[in-house]
């Protein structure tokens, strides 16, 4: 990840400076507690994206905060709704700040996104944004309705809540970045499939990790192998494998490399 540092401090810098629009706000504070420390792996593969098309990141930023923004209000809702401590090593945002503040400060950078939407002349991107939010809800919503004490998870049945709550935004942040990059309708089509692709291989190692800890997805999780772990291990690297495949269509560029480092990088993390 280090070849991402550049890619990192651009998006640092736009997040700063859209949080400045605030600054007079009585959220201005908690939104950056809510910001700070987070990885952007999301608009990073959506600047990779665009610049892998072959254009600059100037059009690409905006939309790229906005991402970084719905996956922040997403993480605000899920730890209110798993009852989380912690989150990066601190409190999470509902302990910091109480539960009123919490969801009105999650509705607060839902309106910031739609502002961000708002400044595109490509009304699709709005319409992308707004198609991930109701997937991302309605993952969160499934997962709500499990209780590992009473039903097992299919492997299906897996595949399609992180689907929906996990890829379905990496999907979307490799499509945007296609579109506001000038891709073809193939060029995007290759970014999308293997951002989702990529984001299914995230999430089962982030269950991997959190395997025997109170983690009810995957302690829901009924998969008919001896070893449960060996078999997810495989199943992260198979998709991140396919994720590669998927951009070999696109032409050779710093950028695409940097997305198929990104996809050995997911499989090797351990965060």
């Amino acid at each position: 990840m280090e070849r991402m540092k550049g890619y990192y401090s651009k998006i640092e810098e736009a997040i700063k400076a859209e949080l400045n629009r605030y600054k007079e706000s009585n959220f201005y504070g908690s939104l950056r507690y809510a910001l700070e420390g987070g990885k952007r792996i999301r608009p990073i593969i959506l600047l990779l994206s665009a610049e892998s098309i072959g254009k600059s990141d100037t059009n690409a930023l905006p939309v790229a905060v906005a991402i970084e923004l719905l996956h922040t209000e997403s993480i605000i809702h899920d730890d209110i709704l798993d009852n989380e401590i912690l989150r990066r090593n601190r409190p999470a945002f509902h302990i910091r700040y109480g539960l009123g503040a919490s969801l009105l400060t999650a509705d607060f950078v839902f309106g910031i996104i739609l502002d961000i939407a708002s400044r595109y002349e490509d009304k699709k991107i709005a319409k992308e944004l707004s198609s991930v939010a109701l997937r991302m809800c309605e993952g969160e919503f499934g997962e709500l309705k499990i209780d590992p004490k009473i039903y097992q998870l299919s492997w299906d049945e897996y595949l399609k809540l992180i689907s929906q709550k996990t890829a379905s935004l990496f999907e979307i942040s490799a499509k945007i970045g296609g579109m506001v990059g000038g891709g073809n309708e193939d060029e995007i089509e290759a970014l999308s499939n293997y951002g989702h692709l990529l984001g299914t291989a995230y999430q089962i190692q982030d269950d991997i990790q959190d395997w025997g800890k109170e983690d009810k997805v995957a302690n829901a999780l009924k998969i008919e192998q001896n070893d449960k772990l060996s078999y997810l291990r495989k199943m992260s690297e198979r998709y991140a494998m396919e994720a590669k495949q998927r951009l070999k269509s696109l032409k050779d560029t710093n950028a695409k490399r940097h997305l198929i480092d990104l996809a050995d990088f997911m499989i090797s993390r351990r965060f």
